[in-house]
């Protein structure tokens, strides 16, 4: 099975029979076809045929629900604490703050980790619930990573550090990817992003742009995206702003972090991909379920005292795999039925960027309304 790089990985769903795999679900690219092809080569740029099975596995293990020796990618979060109180976010709820508790990794947890899994997992994000680049060692941790050998570093960030000095240092250290989240423009990205100020943040990419130009650098590629609301009213402009400054613009439907949806319609046959790609480590050590366990309702393991393959083959992430084989299977368990994964989606909006059409695909039945 050959993937070519230029492939759309934003929402993509793969068939197994009748079963349907969402890959990447609730990511929508706001881009072209030809600015998409060219972040992916540049991601890939350096190890381009490793690249091309890291890609090739991402499909191929869910797809045929194999059990790599290790995960492709593991999630590690270097801080569950946020700077940021957006009105969307399941971080300000009191559920929550009961269950998680605001920390740094500490980093030599961190460093064992990546001594284990250097040179058998492909990458690591170094982001989950809170601001990573708020850790005091961020850019450390970012340098031993690379210099184990780990092929892609990624992070999303609220870009609240994001002046051009330190992304300066986030190069030097070796970052590959940076996603930034800047929901909407003007007074509506105020208003959620609080207390940050538009005009701040776009004189830094403005800087960062010309600083990227200057040094001829690919990577690190850098991902601007947004909430469909904060958008909606003029997605056009958005691209317009951003697509100048950054190698990729994207836009994801608003999920129910706050859990106020009461009913809740489901794929008819879905299959998690999610617990055969990658792994989840909290800022504590304990392995979250997947990305998605936010509150860490399931807990499969602990790296403080157990390693990540013994994490990845164990008990408790076998049986959660069993599960999901069997048809809707994943309703057994709580904090699955909660994902927005197996939630249905149908494309509710439409929207014009430079005489393209974007389809929006909205979860059924969720109000796509800020907050709500």
């Amino acid at each position: 099975m050959s993937i070519p790089l230029s492939q759309s990985f934003f929402n993509t769903e793969i068939k197994e029979g009748n079963t349907t795999i969402p890959i990447s679900k609730g990511h929508f690219n706001l881009d072209t076809p030809e600015r998409e092809k060219a972040f992916f080569e540049k991601l890939a740029h350096g190890w381009e045929e490793e690249y091309k099975e890291y890609r090739r596995l991402w499909i191929e293990l869910p797809k045929k629900k194999i059990v790599r020796e290790y995960p492709l990618l593991v999630d590690i979060e270097l801080s569950s604490a946020c700077n940021l109180s957006c009105p969307m976010c399941y971080t300000i709820t009191e559920e929550f703050k009961k269950k998680v508790k605001r920390q740094f990794m500490d980093l030599g947890l961190f460093k064992k980790i990546i001594d284990e899994i250097a040179g058998k997992v492909y990458a690591i994000r170094l982001s989950l619930r809170g601001e990573s680049t708020l850790h005091p060692n961020f850019l450390n941790a970012i340098k031993y990573a690379k210099e184990k050998g780990i092929q892609e570093i990624s992070t999303l960030t609220n870009g609240s550090k994001l002046t051009l000095d330190f992304f300066k240092k986030m190069v030097d250290a070796g970052i590959d990817w940076i996603s930034i989240s800047i929901d909407g423009i003007g007074k509506v990205y105020e208003s959620i992003r609080k207390p940050l100020k538009f005009n701040w943040i776009l004189e830094n990419l403005k800087k960062i742009k010309e600083y990227r130009e200057k040094h001829n650098l690919i990577k690190p590629v850098i991902k601007v995206q947004t909430i469909w609301p904060a958008i909606r009213e003029n997605p056009a402009e958005y691209y317009n702003t951003f697509a100048p400054l950054t190698d990729l613009v994207a836009f994801n439907p608003l999920i129910d972090y706050l859990r106020k949806d009461k009913k809740i319609v489901y794929e008819e046959n879905f299959s998690c991909p999610q617990i055969y790609q990658r792994l989840t480590i909290g800022s504590d050590g304990k392995v979250l379920l997947c990305a998605n366990d936010e509150e860490g309702e399931y807990i499969i393991g602990d790296v403080n005292k157990e390693s990540v393959y013994d994490i990845w083959h164990g008990e408790k992430i076998n049986r959660v795999r069993d599960i999901h084989k069997k048809p809707q299977g994943f309703k057994e368990i709580e904090v699955c039925r909660k994902c927005y994964y197996p939630r249905k989606t149908e494309v509710s909006e439409k929207a014009i960027v430079n005489g393209r059409e974007i389809l929006v695909r909205n979860y059924v039945g969720r109000k796509q309304v800020i907050g709500e």
